[in-house]
């Protein structure tokens, strides 16, 4: 089972790089993040045309999370638990089941948090809190489980080309790395950095427009892919497909995905 991440940064701006990939790149689920769509006017059609499967969870103009499958998929739900006053689309999850065994498949969109100190950064380590307190439950079902998006969270400093450049920003302050690191020793693999532990500096996923960024490779890491216990005892493969952010019109973040025996 290869499941992938891709914040695709306006579903409907980025609708042909996602077309061409999904072949390409054969995942059998994605989950996506800023769809920046409402439900009804996500493109379910061009993607079920390709043999999809579609689950959403909107909002206008901002944030929206999804999920595509070529799998059976129950027990969707929409919306991280802990906030019932919380109306922003950053949290979609389902049991996908494969070949030989069903996966709890959640995927996130964490809050920028952005200016920081303020109104923003609170919200985003109260929404890392929560997603903390809902790993656990996960983790307590002991099933094959992934967690994986756009998590916002610069984890360490080789995980940005130039790691002075984000010490004052709300993906890279101590309390927010300090966040992440609660929920990852809850017992969760991060899956593409076993796949580089030794590197001095990157992988990165995301690349921003501005400053020639792509060009410089002036990368963060802050797409990832967590797993359970029971997860990483099936994991084959994971990586990074890079060559994404060199496409036409491309989204700044590139897909990341796990392949399970499953």
């Amino acid at each position: 089972m290869k499941i992938a991440s891709f914040n695709i940064n306006g579903i409907k701006a980025r609708l042909h790089q996602l077309t061409a990939w999904l072949p390409d790149a054969q995942p059998d689920v994605v989950v996506l993040q800023e769809i920046k769509s409402v439900d009804e006017g996500f493109p379910s059609e061009v993607i079920e045309d390709l043999g999809w499967t579609v689950w959403t969870h909107g909002q206008k103009s901002w944030n929206g999370v999804a999920i595509l499958s070529r799998l059976p998929v129950e027990d969707v739900s929409r919306g991280l638990p802990g906030d019932e006053a919380d109306e922003q689309s950053r949290f979609i999850e389902g049991t996908v089941t494969g070949a030989k065994a069903a996966v709890r498949i959640s995927g996130l969109y964490l809050p920028n948090g952005n200016p920081a100190p303020g109104p923003k950064y609170d919200y985003k380590l109260a929404w890392m809190e929560r997603l903390r307190v809902h790993a656990a439950a996960i983790l307590a079902t002991e099933q094959p489980a992934v967690m994986l998006g756009d998590f916002n969270v610069i984890p360490e400093h080789r995980d940005a080309a130039h790691p002075e450049r984000w010490v004052d920003d709300a993906l890279f302050m101590p309390d927010t790395r300090a966040a992440f690191r609660r929920i990852v020793n809850q017992g969760w693999t991060d899956a593409i950095r076993i796949r580089a532990p030794n590197a001095a500096r990157g992988p990165f996923t995301f690349w921003d427009y501005q400053r020639q960024g792509w060009e410089r490779d002036n990368g963060i890491r802050i797409d990832h892919a967590l797993l359970s216990p029971q997860a990483a005892d099936l994991l084959r493969d994971a990586g990074i497909d890079r060559d994404q952010r060199g496409t036409e019109k491309p989204s700044d973040h590139v897909p990341v995905w796990v392949e399970l025996d499953a």
